[in-house]
């Protein structure tokens, strides 16, 4: 049998590249996992054209240069939009048992074979298409929104039309733009979205969405209207719509479905334009209860004492976009009443709180987190909340604050609890106003709910469970799991919505007299772990046996 030519060796006898560039490439090509026809793509020594050409001569597939969609509504059901924008695959017609399935790179073979698991009892008909096609047929017929999309695209001229709408300001006010950004706005509001990342690349512009704290991407707007959505956004959050080489932030007010959204607004210049997020933030739908945030009881039961606690420091830590706010913002929630004179420094504030005077932090002129501190102390306080201690400054204004009889609330960045303590030390902050002040350390991290509608019973072994970290587990019977299936009602994804997991250290005085001895972090964990903490692995396998969220996201976030 005679053994097919490679993709180098095919483009070589075609002409299409010569022995020199060949051989570049594969000096390239040992460097880094890359294919042969992607370096030669992306060095421009290709077009995608002659790549598709070669890949087809390998592989036997045809090459569809525009999918025309063909029964399409027969096969919505089963669609994953999800994976077909991570694979660059696409079902574009159906002809009675026979699904059409356009593919951009025949060589990832297990993206094929798992599109095969999905489709079963379909005989598959496999052609090549460009990726910028499959993603323009995704966009057009499965994203929501695609179709109102692809109508601009066809009521605006993006090549004629652009010559004579150089200035962004005139491109920003054009009608379909205007429409494409509130599209965008609305999608995102309605998929339950927390950020909207909108990104330049060389060849697109991409949308992304993030939904329970994963990413995925939902648009591919043209690359040239790129500058006239940025700019409309920038007109929307108030931003100076002629400035493109420094950062700017701003924010916006929409009311949609009833609800009232605040979008804090980003924008950042990179290599291919400005690079916008945008945070939603709904004022409407939020309650801050610390009942409902996912403590497990006993946990819920002790910090609720600490709460009641006359003065000492209580520290939050954890990552960006691990859920500290919410949680510090609950605890003021429980604590604000006519009694109590609560003040916030916060950067930025992101929710308001009746009752409660919050303060926003503005560096540039001088109003730190240290010194917002500094002036709340003259403002006779009960209770105060520094949105983070991020320097020895902010933490020794803390600690007086403390000391004089005031209740703080802060954060910190540390992976798990028993770090928080070391945090403080390594900010120079003497052990003995650690052991007098601080009350309690809590990590948390934020977990993904498997979506009710589609998940699927499973079992694993006691055993198992204690070797993943559950340690408390007792017996040896197998424990019935739950594991992410997706379906529409949870965008496929396979969850729906996100609960917090919780890692409590309480100093008591046994703990103090260790940390009076500058102890490291390892021995700081052992002795907590002596007192019964529950770690923030043991917390999420916990929520993993009540059925709440899987092992894989267990495991993801801890």
């Amino acid at each position: 049998m005679k053994q097919k030519k490679k993709i180098g060796e095919w483009l070589l006898s075609a002409g299409v590249i010569d022995k020199e560039s060949l051989e570049k490439a594969l000096k390239l090509q040992e460097k880094s996992d890359a294919r042969i026809g992607e370096i030669l793509y992306k060095k421009g020594l290709i077009s995608e054209s002659d790549l598709l050409q070669a890949l087809s001569k390998q592989f036997g597939f045809p090459v569809v240069e525009k999918l025309e969609p063909k029964n399409l509504e027969k096969i919505a059901e089963k669609i994953s939009l999800p994976f077909l924008q991570k694979a660059r695959i696409v079902p574009y017609a159906l002809q009675g048992n026979l699904l059409y399935v356009a593919i951009s790179d025949p060589t990832k073979i297990h993206l094929l074979d798992e599109f095969r698991s999905q489709w079963l009892g379909y005989d598959l008909k496999i052609a090549l298409a460009a990726e910028s096609e499959i993603l323009r047929f995704i966009h057009a017929h499965f994203e929501k929104g695609g179709e109102e999309a692809l109508d601009l695209e066809d009521n605006f001229d993006f090549t004629e039309d652009l010559e004579d709408l150089r200035d962004s300001m005139d491109l920003a006010n054009e009608a379909p733009i205007i429409r494409m950004v509130n599209m965008i706005l609305t999608n995102a509001v309605s998929q339950r979205a927390s950020d909207i990342h909108i990104e330049p690349q060389e060849k697109e512009l991409s949308v992304r969405y993030r939904v329970d704290g994963i990413l995925h991407k939902v648009l591919t707007p043209p690359k040239g209207i790129q500058n006239g959505i940025i700019s409309r956004i920038k007109i929307m959050a108030d931003l100076n719509i002629a400035e493109n080489r420094l950062p700017q932030d701003g924010r916006i007010k929409i009311r949609f479905g009833g609800k009232d959204i605040d979008i804090r607004v980003s924008t950042l210049p990179t290599q291919y334009g400005e690079r916008v997020v945008m945070r939603l933030l709904n004022k409407t739908d939020t309650k801050y209860e610390l009942e409902n945030i996912g403590f497990e009881k006993e946990v819920y039961d002790t910090y609720t004492k600490l709460l009641d606690l006359p003065n000492g420091i209580i520290l939050i830590t954890g990552p960006t976009g691990s859920g500290k706010t919410s949680t510090l913002y609950a605890s003021l929630a429980r604590l604000n009443d006519e009694s109590r004179n609560i003040i916030t420094v916060e950067d930025p504030v992101e929710y308001q709180i009746d009752g409660i005077s919050q303060v926003q932090a503005k560096s540039e002129i001088g109003l730190t987190f240290a010194e917002g501190l500094r002036s709340i102390l003259r403002q006779d306080p009960d209770v105060i909340m520094v949105g983070e201690i991020r320097d020895e400054e902010t933490a020794r204004v803390a600690i007086q604050a403390s000391l004089t009889g005031h209740l703080v609330f802060s954060t910190l960045h540390t992976n798990d609890a028993p770090s928080g303590v070391t945090r403080l030390l390594d900010m120079n902050i003497e052990p003995y106003l650690i052991t007098s002040t601080c009350q309690a350390f809590m990590a948390q991290r934020l977990v993904r709910v498997l979506c009710p509608h589609c998940k699927k019973k499973t079992s694993i072994s006691a055993a198992e469970l204690r070797k993943l970290g559950l340690k408390s587990l007792k017996g040896n019977a197998r424990k019935t799991v739950f594991t992410a299936v997706g379906c529409k009602e949870c965008m496929h994804t396979g969850y729906h919505g996100r609960t917090g997991v919780y890692e409590l250290f309480v100093l008591d005085e046994e703990t103090r007299h260790l940390i009076l001895t500058n102890p490291g972090l390892d021995a700081l964990r052992k002795a907590a772990l002596a007192k019964g903490l529950v770690t923030l692995r043991e917390a999420a396998l916990k929520k993993v046996l009540a059925g709440i969220t899987s092992i894989e996201e267990a495991l993801r976030v801890t």
